[in-house]
C-alpha cells in the first residue's frame, strides 16, 4: 500500500468487508444469469409457439383451400369422363349402324347362300354334319384353313393316338407299335373310306356345289372383314354426328381449365397476401405475452451488465487494496476474522505475524 497501516484490525475488518460484498455480487450476477437463461428459454419458447401456430394455421388453410377445388375438379373431371364415355359409345353406334349398312348386301347374300346349301344338302338328302367345316376340309379341302385342319386331324390319329396308347402299354416293343399303327390305319382309314364312299362318292355334284356355294360365303366374309376394318380405321368422325358430344365435352374442358386457374389465383393470393394476414393475427394476438418476455429479458441483461461491471471493479478493488498485501490465499472471510482475532489477542502485533502464526498453525 502507498501508506502504511496503522489500524490492522480495521484493515482486516475491511479487507472482510470488501471480500463479503464480491461474493455477495457473485451470487446476485449468478442469480441474474439464471434468470436471463430462464427467461431466454421462455421467450424462445412463446416465439416458437407462435412460430409453429402460423405454420400449421397456414398449412391448414392452404390444405383446405385445396381440397375446395380439388373437390370441384374430381366432379369437373368426372363430367368429362362421363361425357367422353357417352361420345365414345355414340361413337361405336355409329360405327355399328355404318357396318350394318354397308356390309347388309353381303350378309343377306350369305344368309341366301345358306339357305341354298340347306336346300340343295335337304334335297338330296345329304347329311348334316356334311355342311361342317371340318368336312369340307378333310374330302373337299380349299385354302390355308382346310388344309391345316386336315393336317392336324392327320397327325391327331396317325401319330398322336397310336403313340399315346404305345405309351400306356404295360410292356413297349417295336411289334406292339406296328400293330397300333396298322390298328389305326385300318379304323381311321377304314372310316374315311367310308364316309367318302357314303357322302362323297354319292353326292359328289351336290358337294362341289355346296363347295362353291362355301367359297362364295368365304369371299363376302372377307369382304365383310375389309369393310369392317376400313371403317375401324377411318378417322373422319363426321358421318356420326357427334358435335353435340364435343361440344359438351368442349364445355368441359373449359370449366376445368377455369377452375384450375382460380385454384392457382387463389393459392397465388394466398401465398402474398392471406398468409401475411393470418402471420400478423397470431402474432398479435399473442404480442403482449412476447413483449412482457422480451422487456423482462432485456432488464435482466441489464441487470447482468451492471452486475458483470460491479463484480469487476470490486475484483480489482479487493486486488488493489488487499490482495496485494495479504496474499490471495488469505481472501476468505474466516481466514481474515482469524487473522484479527489473533492481533486482538495479542498473539501478533502485525498482520504479517499472524499471516505467519497462522500458516505454522495450519500447516
Amino acid at each position: 500500500m502507498a501508506q502504511p497501516i496503522t489500524d490492522q484490525v480495521g484493515f482486516l475488518a475491511e479487507a472482510c468487508r470488501a471480500v463479503q460484498e464480491l461474493t455477495a455480487s457473485k451470487e446476485s450476477l449468478e442469480q441474474f444469469r439464471q434468470e436471463e437463461k430462464r427467461l431466454a428459454k421462455e421467450l424462445d419458447s412463446e416465439q416458437k409457439a407462435v412460430s409453429d401456430e402460423i405454420t400449421l394455421t397456414v398449412r391448414k388453410r392452404a390444405e383446405e383451400i385445396n381440397d375446395t377445388y380439388d373437390k370441384e375438379i374430381g366432379k369437373a373431371q368426372d363430367r368429362l369422363k362421363r361425357a367422353r364415355s357417352k361420345r365414345e359409345r355414340a361413337k361405336n353406334q355409329g360405327m355399328k349402324e355404318r357396318i350394318h349398312e354397308e356390309t347388309q348386301e353381303l350378309n343377306e347374300e350369305n344368309r341366301e347362300l345358306q339357305m341354298q346349301m340347306k336346300t340343295l344338302f335337304q334335297q338330296e338328302r345329304i347329311p348334316k354334319f356334311c355342311k361342317s367345316t371340318l368336312y369340307f376340309s378333310l374330302y373337299l379341302p380349299r385354302g390355308f384353313s382346310e388344309f391345316s385342319v386336315l393336317l392336324l386331324v392327320i397327325l391327331f390319329c396317325f401319330l398322336a393316338v397310336p403313340f399315346g396308347i404305345y405309351t400306356l402299354l404295360p410292356v413297349q416293343s417295336p411289334y406292339c407299335l406296328m400293330a397300333i399303327y396298322f390298328a389305326a390305319i385300318v379304323v381311321f382309314g377304314g372310316l374315311y373310306i367310308f364316309i367318302n364312299n357314303k357322302t362323297k362318292v354319292r353326292h359328289q355334284k351336290a358337294l362341289k356345289q355346296g363347295r362353291a356355294i362355301r367359297d362364295l360365303m368365304k369371299s363376302n366374309n372377307k369382304k365383310i372383314r375389309v369393310i369392317v376394318n376400313s371403317i375401324r380405321r377411318d378417322r373422319n368422325e363426321a358421318v356420326y354426328d357427334l358435335k353435340k358430344y364435343d361440344d359438351e365435352i368442349a364445355r368441359i374442358q373449359q370449366e376445368l381449365s377455369d377452375i384450375m386457374n382460380k385454384k392457382k389465383e387463389a393459392l397465388n393470393t394466398f401465398d402474398k397476401v392471406t398468409k401475411t394476414i393470418i402471420s400478423d393475427e397470431i402474432a398479435e394476438g399473442r404480442r403482449e405475452e412476447l413483449d412482457r418476455l422480451k422487456m423482462a429479458h432485456d432488464k435482466v441483461l441489464d441487470d447482468v451488465g451492471e452486475a458483470e461491471i460491479r463484480v469487476k471493479e470490486q475484483t480489482l478493488f479487493i486486488a488493489d487494496h488487499y490482495e496485494s498485501y495479504l496474499g490471495k490465499e488469505f481472501m476468505i472471510p474466516e481466514k481474515l476474522d482469524e487473522l484479527a482475532d489473533m492481533i486482538r489477542m495479542g498473539k501478533a502485533s502485525t498482520i504479517n505475524e499472524a499471516r505467519n502464526l497462522y500458516r505454522e498453525m495450519k500447516g
